[in-house]
């Protein structure tokens, strides 16, 4: 495990919503009407939005792009009306004032944007997720091979050069054991299944 990154719902200042419930509002008064972006199916920011769209009971449309940089040009543009990301790939945009965030998905507020609510102290948190980046070796590689992977990431992840660089991409370390790790990821694939059947993406 190398950390967490929070994710951060945006929408365009254009939108003239300014609060999570207010973008809520809109969508439950246009039911079906309006778009959001993501990264594509599957994506952590689908999750993100999937677990929103669940916990708002919202229903508003899909729109997969390629990736991060394309769902932010359209939700500048206002061709849809938001989109979750990772906070790094939009932080420029943010501090220049051409997007607007709402809630970060994590339970924690982000050192970077200490004044952007969490999704739970906007008023839903059975929206939180954690989107994490781990590092992942083939089936059947030496568990003795393993633990010396992780105990060499574990020290560069600890060194002060890289902590600074991490932090000013908004990562959160989650330093585990690669048996943690493992039960982690069982975990994970229950629960984020789930979040993706009743979406209804199929399992790869």
């Amino acid at each position: 495990m190398l950390g967490s990154l929070p994710s951060v719902l945006i929408v365009p200042p254009s939108l003239g919503v300014n609060s999570v419930k207010e973008l809520v509002a809109l969508l439950k008064a246009k039911p079906g009407q309006l778009n959001y972006a993501t990264a594509g199916v599957g994506s952590a920011a689908h999750i993100c939005a999937e677990k929103f769209r669940m916990a708002a009971a919202i229903d508003a449309v899909h729109v997969p792009l390629k990736g991060s940089p394309e769902s932010l040009t359209e939700t500048m543009g206002g061709r849809t009306q938001y989109t979750w990301t990772p906070l790094s790939t939009a932080v420029g945009q943010i501090k220049e004032g051409r997007l607007l965030a709402l809630a970060v998905s994590t339970g924690k507020r982000s050192p970077q944007f200490p004044q952007i609510p969490t999704i739970a102290e906007a008023g839903f948190p059975k929206a939180e997720f954690n989107f994490w980046v781990g590092m992942l070796a083939p089936a059947g590689t030496p568990r003795d091979v393993l633990n010396k992977l992780n105990s060499e990431i574990q020290k560069a992840l600890a060194a002060p050069d890289m902590k600074e660089r991490l932090a000013n991409l908004g990562n959160e370390a989650m330093l585990m054991s690669p048996g943690e790790f493992d039960a982690f990821l069982k975990e994970e694939y229950t629960v984020l299944g789930e979040v993706m059947r009743a979406s209804g993406v199929k399992a790869q």
